[in-house]
């Protein structure tokens, strides 16, 4: 099924392109893309492929992730495995939903030094994703264990440069450094152990990298495509499983009397689409 947002993206573009020499008596080319803006975006956050994404575990609470989860018989209480998505049913036949994808959007300030064809310039951008990264995790009980992760909001700064042939057109590379308010679920289908997360919400270091074209359609006001590289570092949302009402020979107390779990993969990627708008001064 075709994307409207990818069309609506295009179309813009399309549009800006041939607004563009209409306006060339009235826009100065040797000054375009030059001095202060502010403006926004919206569009669309697609995730990345997690390959082989799953949990791990902390079972003498050390510490350290890597530790197997074993019945007192000595088999692998997790042998169902793991799923990028969210768990469908208590067991791993029942398969699992893909990551959710969403929109996003935000807004900027910036400024730009035009230099013949050449411009570079710097920028500060607030933004919002709807997009949501889920893993699973089935054990033989049976049971499903799905975190779940998405990214509130983002301060970022990045820089950009680019070339203009002429004026109107802004063809241009950017990258630079974000700062984003993650938000982390945790939901089971076990009911006899105790679940007690920590770090919930909590802030990550990222970057961004992508680049885009922008085109002047007015004297002050250009629109354009941009695309992003986004990813965040969180590593640090934990689950402590406890006794619940289970027994002292459940797999996740047989070491300690607990245990630690946590996403395999500490970070979050997606790829985002935008249309942009600039107002300068």
């Amino acid at each position: 099924m075709t994307n409207p947002i990818k069309i609506s993206a295009v179309s813009a573009i399309a549009i800006a392109m041939l607004a563009t020499p209409a306006f060339a008596q009235t826009v100065k080319e040797d000054t375009d893309f030059d001095g202060v803006y502010v403006g926004g975006h919206f569009g669309y956050s697609a995730q990345s492929n997690d390959r082989g994404e799953g949990v791990v575990f902390d079972t003498n609470v050390d510490g350290e992730f890597g530790d197997g989860v074993f019945t007192t018989g000595g088999a692998n209480a997790f042998a169902p495995g793991f799923c990028r998505g969210a768990a469908l049913a208590n067991n791993a036949g029942g398969g699992c939903r893909q990551d959710q994808n969403g929109i996003e959007y935000g807004i900027r300030i910036g400024a730009d030094k035009r230099m013949g064809n050449f411009v570079v310039g710097a920028l500060v951008e607030g933004s919002r994703s709807e997009a949501k990264d889920f893993a699973t995790a089935f054990s033989t009980t049976p049971a499903n264990y799905t975190f779940t992760r998405e990214l509130d909001y983002a301060v970022s700064a990045r820089a950009r440069a680019g070339y203009t042939p002429g004026g109107g057109i802004l063809f241009y590379a950017t990258g630079g450094a974000s700062y984003g308010r993650m938000e982390n679920n945790f939901q089971t289908s076990n009911t006899a152990n105790s679940f007690t997360p920590r770090n919930g919400k909590n802030w990550a270091w990222g970057w961004q990298a992508g680049g885009g074209v922008e085109a002047k359609i007015a004297q002050n006001m250009s629109i354009g495509l941009e695309y992003l590289y986004n990813t965040y570092t969180n590593d640090n949302y934990v689950v402590n499983v406890g006794p619940g009402t289970a027994p002292a020979t459940n797999p996740f107390l047989l070491v300690s009397n607990q245990t630690d779990m946590r996403r395999s993969d500490p970070n979050f990627e997606f790829h985002s689409i935008r249309v942009t708008t600039a107002f300068r001064f």
